[in-house]
């Protein structure tokens, strides 16, 4: 039994944690810390978990940390690199939901999330934890940067485009995405608010969102070459949960030729959260509600189009339940473990 501890457990992402490791039979919660909800019962906050965790918050220094096999930080940037060192030097495993260990470049990490870096060695050494595309390297890790939930659509979408060279006019990727409000997480700000998201739909971050860098990033790394550009243009949903990715590339003339369908059905084989659906699908986030499922479809709207939907539920594949497959990679476990989770529907 894995004893697990969860730094940050009062936003979304946190609670989404607890409702997925709640129902993992190789896991136990040990500590939930929150400096301010300290000494509230998890379930007097959320009553989701009543009778499921009956644990109280507690503060960073009462939670006993270092005995844990596994710590999540479900905190704003900055939290884990602060704790990391202490953690990894008591042979705990570390899953970083927020960005401290994503972005490879410290000057661009720097740049985007108006901090300083502070330990780039634990950063050299993190493993970015898309297991569809990184499975091999997350086994081995003690620290993984899990991704940014539009990140993981985008290259869940573009990856097989990518990895065979020659199909996609790399420099000049569109991803188009839209997030439901969950995504902006569990504080209070205007835009946010029930009269402000509802009934509304709007792009923001248009001139630049730190997504981008990482989107850019990795999609090079898929690719295996730094020729890769992709503009990312997020929007906001008047939902709760769900992401929306629309992708577009240019085909080559190789590209024009490929079977897109076979190409998506191929690369994805065997996976157990990616449903590459029929051709002509348009997939719908409530599909994958509360799942750690992708579902993509593959489009040629044109000859030289390609064109590639992808959906997933922001707060467990795009967060909570992709750091739990994570986990179950990095102690040998099955990594489906916990997360054969049907969606909700309606």
């Amino acid at each position: 039994m894995l004893k697990i501890g969860i730094v940050g457990g009062t936003g979304y992402t946190g609670v989404e944690l607890l409702r997925i490791l709640s129902q993992h039979p190789q896991a136990h919660i040990t500590a939930i810390t929150s400096r301010k909800e300290a000494g509230l019962p998890v379930a007097d906050m959320y009553p989701s978990l009543r009778r499921r965790i009956d644990l109280a918050f507690v503060t960073p220094d009462e939670a006993k940390l270092a005995e844990c096999d596994v710590v999540f930080f479900a905190t704003p940037h900055g939290v884990a690199m602060a704790q990391a060192r202490e953690l990894l030097d008591a042979g705990v495993k570390i899953i970083d939901l927020a960005a401290d260990f994503r972005l490879k470049n410290v000057a661009e990490f720097e740049q985007w999330y108006g901090m300083p870096h502070t330990c780039p060695d634990i950063l050299g050494e993190a493993v970015y934890g898309l297991p569809e595309l990184n499975r091999e390297a997350i086994k081995r890790a003690r620290v993984v940067g899990n991704p940014g939930c539009y990140p993981t659509s985008v290259q869940l979408g573009f990856a097989p485009l990518l990895k065979t060279a020659g199909l996609v006019e790399a420099t000049q990727l569109i991803a188009n995405c839209a997030s439901g409000v969950s995504g902006a997480g569990r504080k209070a700000e205007v835009h946010t608010l029930f009269p402000e998201a509802s009934d509304n739909f709007k792009a923001y971050g248009v001139k630049g969102h730190r997504h981008g860098p990482e989107i850019n990033q990795q999609l090079r790394m898929i690719a295996g070459h730094e020729q890769v550009n992709c503009l990312f243009v997020p929007h906001l949903l008047p939902t709760i949960r769900g992401i929306h990715s629309t992708l577009y590339a240019r085909l080559t003339p190789q590209g024009q030729a490929a079977d897109l369908q076979r190409l998506f059905e191929d690369f994805y084989a065997g996976e157990p959260f990616i449903d590459v659906m029929p051709p002509g699908s348009a997939p719908e986030t409530r599909s994958v509600r509360a799942s750690n499922i992708v579902r993509i479809a593959v489009h040629k709207p044109q000859p030289d189009l390609a064109m590639v939907l992808v959906v997933e539920d922001n707060l467990t594949k795009g967060a909570s339940g992709q750091a739990v497959q994570c986990m179950n990679l990095m102690c040998g476990l099955d990594e489906t473990t916990g997360l054969m989770l049907v969606p909700v529907l309606p």
